[in-house]
């Protein structure tokens, strides 16, 4: 099949690439010449496990190609995949520039029927907005030409999206149209063979299955964290007490790690989406916006611990940091606990040597050149000169560091671990001082 896809995002390009193995011509679609550039020479510009080698084949073989003709991209394909971003407008609600221009260029050049599929998140209502769009436009040009408009929200999670896109959990389709259902079977068929996962609805309902799923998770998070804090107070230890509300098969150890909240560019920004969705419908999400605001103070707890510690010492000292993308497997800081942790260090005086797998550029171009911002290129290098290391990712690489190297480097041994990813008891036989997320100690 024909497909093409407006956007070439993270989302954009999972999808792409990974509808190109499968045999489908892709043309992908993007208004950044510059990001175009740099795919027809090679380059993959996010970090995406097993991308790389799935752009590069499928390229090779003329299954998957880029451009920023967008006259050429409604001509090309069956499915016109809207996979554009939808950032957070200053009120929290989805900024849908972006999509509804994408529907204005599907409409000024439509000549045939073509299945319209909205891939990005986007509130209760867009796959309308999206219809009127692309009507408005071709009544503009005085012509009539039949098109269908699909929900199809994507379920990839950043670190194992080619994964999540070849093996599906589910695949949702909204629409009102019988045949285009049997279309998109048929265009997901190769991922879904062993058994059904299409769940065909409505539109309105595929889209805020979208938002739901994502809210529901980060609900998950938020209310772990509450308990973790709680455990901290009352001496007990989250960790143990994960496991025992983990083996209940109605919860699940899914989503019930404690940490120091979620990031990315998902969860922050769908939760406020739908909490404004919400309002707007004259309801008041109550749960959503404390999910949001615990989460919010969850990213400050770990210079709280850093800050008790020290207390008027922390002005010129300096920390090391294990870790700046959101989550492990990604260079995605986008609302990243770290950001969080290094600019309040920076506000009190304090200077960073961080170390990330995958993120360092990533770092570079947010923050440029700092003298309070030294980038190490190995994990054991940010402990050079450091008075104590902070964890801000749970990066594989993180789980068994050599811990007298770590207690003889720093000139404090002690550690402050936002992802719990060590033993209190191992680290106290080592001689470190270990502050983890409601592991029933408080910093004193």
């Amino acid at each position: 099949m024909r497909v093409t896809i407006f956007g070439s995002g993270y989302v954009g390009l999972v999808t792409g690439a990974c509808l190109a193995d499968a045999g489908n011509e892709v043309l992908c679609v993007d208004i950044d010449a510059a990001r175009i550039a740099r795919l027809n020479a090679g380059e993959v510009p996010i970090h995406e496990p097993g991308l790389d080698e799935l752009i590069a084949r499928n390229r090779d073989k003329g299954r998957l190609s880029f451009t920023t003709d967008g006259a050429a991209g409604v001509a090309h394909g069956l499915f016109l995949m809207i996979a554009v971003g939808t950032p957070p407008d200053e009120d929290g609600s989805a900024d849908l520039r972006h999509v509804l221009a994408v529907a204005r260029t599907i409409g000024e050049h439509l000549g045939e029927y073509r299945i319209v599929m909205t891939k990005s998140t986007v509130p209760v209502g867009t796959s309308d907005r999206v219809r009127e769009t692309v009507a408005a436009a071709l009544a503009g040009r005085g012509v009539q030409v039949e098109f269908d408009v699909v929900s199809n929200p994507e379920f990839l999670k950043e670190g194992a999206a080619v994964a999540d896109f070849m093996k599906p959990d589910r695949v949702i389709v909204g629409t009102d149209n019988p045949r285009t259902a049997e279309l998109l079977k048929a265009l997901y068929q190769p991922f879904t063979r062993s058994h059904e996962r299409m769940l065909v609805m409505d539109l309105r309902s595929a889209e805020l299955t979208k938002y739901a799923a994502n809210a529901m998770l980060a609900t998950r998070i938020s209310f772990m964290n509450e308990l973790a804090n709680l455990a901290e107070r009352l001496g007990a230890d989250i960790e143990k007490v994960r496991a025992g509300i983990g083996s209940d098969p109605r919860i699940g150890y899914a989503f019930i790690y404690p940490g120091i909240g979620y990031g990315g560019s998902c969860f922050p920004k769908d939760v406020k989406a739908l909490e404004r969705s919400a309002r707007e419908a004259g309801m008041e999400a109550r749960i959503l916006g404390a999910v949001e605001a615990v989460n919010e103070r969850q990213k400050g707890v770990l210079f709280d611990k850093i800050r008790r510690y020290f207390g008027t010492r922390l002005a010129g000292r300096t920390i090391a940091l294990w870790g700046l993308a959101f989550k492990p497997n990604t260079d995605d800081m986008r609302e990243a606990p770290s950001r969080v942790l290094m600019e309040a260090l920076w506000q009190a005086g304090a200077s960073v040597r961080a170390y990330d797998p995958v993120a360092m550029d990533e770092a570079r171009r947010i923050y440029g050149q700092r003298p309070d911002l030294v980038l190490c290129e190995r994990a054991t290098a940010a402990l050079e000169g450091a008075d104590a290391l902070a964890i801000c990712t749970e990066w594989q690489e993180f789980r068994s560091p050599d811990f007298e190297r770590l207690r003889t480097v720093l000139r404090e041994p002690v550690v402050f671990d936002g992802r719990n990813l060590y033993e209190p008891a191992l680290l106290a036989a080592q001689g470190i001082r270990y502050f983890a997320i409601g592991r029933g100690v408080l910093v004193s």
